[in-house]
């Protein structure tokens, strides 16, 4: 009974000083995500968490920086990850990417999703394209009297492989896969960031902070630290990290070994007492 009229004591102390302070009701938040993506965009596991939970309070008023940092890789990850994002734009919630090293390729397609972008001066942005290689060691299996068989139900279910002999239909199959995959990699990004010439800069190269800013792959040239300490005054900047729950057995384990080194110490303690140490 003492426990339940505490906890509406305090509760009340919170409501009366969320009344009393109405300015800090109406600030607007600055929710800060970090994505250092590698080569499978693993980040996107942590970071569908962190959007989740923003997007469970934040406010048309407020706005989501994800300090981005990718070198790109897969598609299917990064396609992902840029769908992530997506959903923060959808919810109508402002969305600023922040690049202070290099967002290509794959990290590229995650910034064009932003509502704004900023770059700092020697970031690297772009790197538009698509690239696949695949070792044969066929010719060196073939000396060796080593044959390698590979079967297949589908006219296309393998065009090129490491081990057996590829053909010009393999080769000019999985070209037009590569084709297919830049023509779907050039629509989203035009899409997200209409005021770029794709055909001009879809090349697969790349640019630094300010020529980036010249071909209007970024709105802004400033690191994420000049961005995020410009809105100090006036608004809260909140850090948003998800953290993998643990499981109860883990939970159960540190709490056996943390009671078993008290009594550990307990008992050395008393044994150190009676031997006059």
């Amino acid at each position: 009974m003492r426990k339940k009229r505490r906890k509406r004591k305090k509760q009340k102390k919170i409501a009366e000083k969320s009344s009393n302070n109405p300015e800090e009701e109406s600030k607007k938040r600055l929710y800060v995500l970090d994505f250092d993506g590698d080569i499978k965009a693993s980040a996107v596991e942590s970071m569908r968490e962190e959007i989740t939970a923003v997007l469970s309070v934040a406010k048309p008023q407020d706005e989501v920086v994800v300090r981005l940092e990718s070198g790109g890789g897969v598609v299917h990850g990064y396609g992902l990850a840029a769908s992530q994002l997506q959903r923060i734009r959808e919810a109508n919630i402002p969305l600023t990417i922040c690049v202070d090293k290099v967002a290509a390729s794959g990290g590229y397609m995650m910034a064009s999703v932003a509502d704004k972008i900023i770059a700092a001066p020697f970031a690297i942005l772009g790197s538009i394209g698509v690239v696949a290689q695949i070792p044969n060691v066929h010719r060196l299996l073939d000396k060796s009297l080593i044959d390698v068989e590979l079967h297949t139900a589908g006219k296309y279910k393998r065009t090129l492989t490491m081990l057996g002999e590829n053909t010009d239909e393999g080769r000019e199959k999985f070209k037009q896969d590569l084709e297919d995959t830049h023509g779907l990699f050039k629509r989203f990004v035009s899409t997200q960031r209409p005021q770029l010439d794709i055909e001009g800069i879809a090349t697969g190269d790349t640019w630094y902070g300010s020529e980036a800013l010249e071909n209007k792959l970024i709105d802004q040239v400033m690191t994420s630290d000049a961005y995020l300490v410009s809105h100090y005054d006036a608004a809260e900047v909140i850090q948003v990290v998800y953290q993998q729950p643990k499981g109860v057995a883990e939970r159960l384990g540190l709490s056996f070994f943390s009671a078993l080194e008290q009594k550990a110490v307990s008992w050395i303690g008393r044994l150190t007492q009676t031997r006059g140490y």
